[in-house]
């Protein structure tokens, strides 16, 4: 028989992924008390789903690649990968989708876990349909934070509903690699399914409707399809899917071009959107209808400090609902959630004790600016894509007199790292202030070029500044030298 049970927290947290874990910790060592809402898995999708897996798929592919690309080692390593191991490599990463060491975290860090359906039900009140069959009812005093993360947006195909497609989650927690695999998306995590399954052995189309990583520089998306050329992957890019038909255990997906793609296995991986269905946002007044008259959908903003805004008020006070992480739509990325995670956690705090009363000025501890100046990504692929900050036509649509200063990596330390190397640099500069607003660098192992890029932009260090930053030799990061000196210092 069911039993409700009426429980009362300071905060109560919907979500443990990486956002909702921050903001529950950071809420803990202010001095409140926390519960934390999960129907699935305590880590999220970044740990069993998305980045984890995916990252642990590619490590082993690149590698290999960059060992057959230094002579002397190239004779003394094999060809190609063996799938047994690499999946096995995926299943420690993942802990085999078991969570207790995500649990046990909780529980040293104060964090009470209620495994259930979270609903808002009204202001500071939310009902958990519990897997152990119980209703909690639980109160929060000061804050209702929702971490919810992300789910696949789905196009509108005909066939492809009701196809067994697989999304990110299908294919990073694959048992076994398909003969032929058809990847829809030429984002991120397009790209990077694609190549790791290529180099396991699969047969990978990409179809894409406009080109590979439309959102970073052309040149260094560029040199991406190359490397996945070389693995053997077609590139259907500026193309369209008219249809996608399923046979007893395959797929045939037919394009505009006329083209039709067979496969053993379908990813659909064109982009992601907040969960917020089925949450109960409208209980407090969270709905908006669509403009072309379709059924109503649910609409959030947030502040710097990760404030919803326009949600309503018990009589007491309205700034009680908060959003983290993907579900507020900030970039939707792991680390710049857990980043906005932590201010919001910060803020919840600080309004508790009545130290924070009105909007807090940018770069603060309670405040998330860095998503407005400096969103760091890297695109995992071989070669890796490394972006920070602003590029060119952003700063321009803010009125910045920008400009740009780019060329191929080809210095000491990236003939040492790789036969034939190739590799871009870019900076975007803003030519009155004289301090960097973007950077990209393209090419193997530049991941690792990305965080002195993001300190930059933050600190806004000037470029007559940063030429006393000396780069060593010999290593890939000579390019800034290179950069610097061909933008005239």
């Amino acid at each position: 028989m069911t039993e409700e049970r009426s429980r009362e927290f300071d905060v109560i947290v919907i979500g443990a992924g990486a956002a909702g874990e921050n903001v529950a910790d950071r809420v803990v060592r202010g001095g409140l008390t926390a519960a934390i809402v999960e129907s699935e898995l305590v880590g999220g999708e970044c740990s069993y789903w998305a980045c984890i897996p995916s990252k642990a798929l590619l490590r082993p592919g690149t590698a290999l690649h960059g060992a057959q690309s230094v002579p002397g080692a190239a004779d003394s390593v094999t060809k190609v990968l063996d799938p047994v191991p690499v999946l096995k490599y995926r299943d420690y990463f993942t802990n085999r989708w078991q969570d207790d060491g995500g649990v046990q975290w909780l529980t040293d860090t104060g964090i009470e876990l209620v495994r259930g359906v979270a609903r808002i039900t009204g202001p500071r009140e939310v009902q958990v349909d519990g897997v152990d069959g119980n209703s909690y009812a639980l109160k929060a005093r000061h804050a209702v934070v929702i971490a919810t993360g992300s789910t696949p947006i789905i196009p509108d195909i005909p066939g492809l509903r009701s196809a067994p497609y697989w999304t990110t989650r299908g294919a990073t927690s694959a048992r076994e690699v398909p003969e032929r695999f058809v990847v829809l998306g030429g984002g991120v995590a397009g790209v990077e399914i694609a190549q790791a399954f290529a180099r396991l052995g699969s047969l990978v189309s990409v179809v894409a409707r406009s080109r590979l990583l439309s959102a970073f520089p052309e040149e260094a998306a560029e040199l991406v399809a190359a490397g996945l050329r070389a693995d053997g992957v077609a590139l259907h890019t500026g193309t369209a899917v008219l249809s996608v038909r399923t046979n007893e255990q395959s797929f045939s997906v037919t394009l505009d071009d006329g083209k039709v793609l067979d496969a053993d296995k379908l990813l659909v991986a064109t982009g992601r959107r907040p969960a917020l269905d089925n949450l109960g946002l409208e209980s407090v007044g969270l709905v908006e209808a669509e403009d072309d008259g379709g059924p109503p959908a649910l609409r959030i903003s947030t502040d710097s400090t990760g404030l919803v805004e326009g949600a309503a008020s018990d009589g007491t006070s309205g700034l009680w609902l908060y959003a983290a992480g993907d579900a507020a739509g900030t970039p939707l990325l792991t680390h710049q959630g857990k980043y906005s995670a932590r201010a919001t956690g910060d803020a919840i705090v600080a309004r508790a004790e009545g130290k924070l009363h009105r909007a807090p000025r940018p770069w603060s501890n309670v405040t998330s600016t860095a998503n407005e100046h400096a969103v760091p990504s890297v695109v995992f692929t071989d070669p890796e894509v490394a972006n920070v900050g602003l590029s060119l036509g952003q700063a321009q649509e803010r009125g910045i007199r920008a400009g740009t200063v780019e060329l191929p990596i080809n210095v000491s330390g990236s003939q040492l790292y790789a036969e034939n190397y190739r590799g871009w640099a870019q900076l975007v500069v803003d030519e009155d202030r004289r301090v960097l607003l973007g950077a990209t660098f393209a090419g193997p192992g530049v991941a690792e070029l990305l965080h002195g890029a993001t300190i930059a932009i933050v600190g806004e260090v000037t470029l007559e500044r940063l030429w006393h930053a000396v780069p060593s030799f010999p290593t890939l990061s000579e390019v800034w030298l290179r950069l610097l000196e061909k933008y005239g210092l």
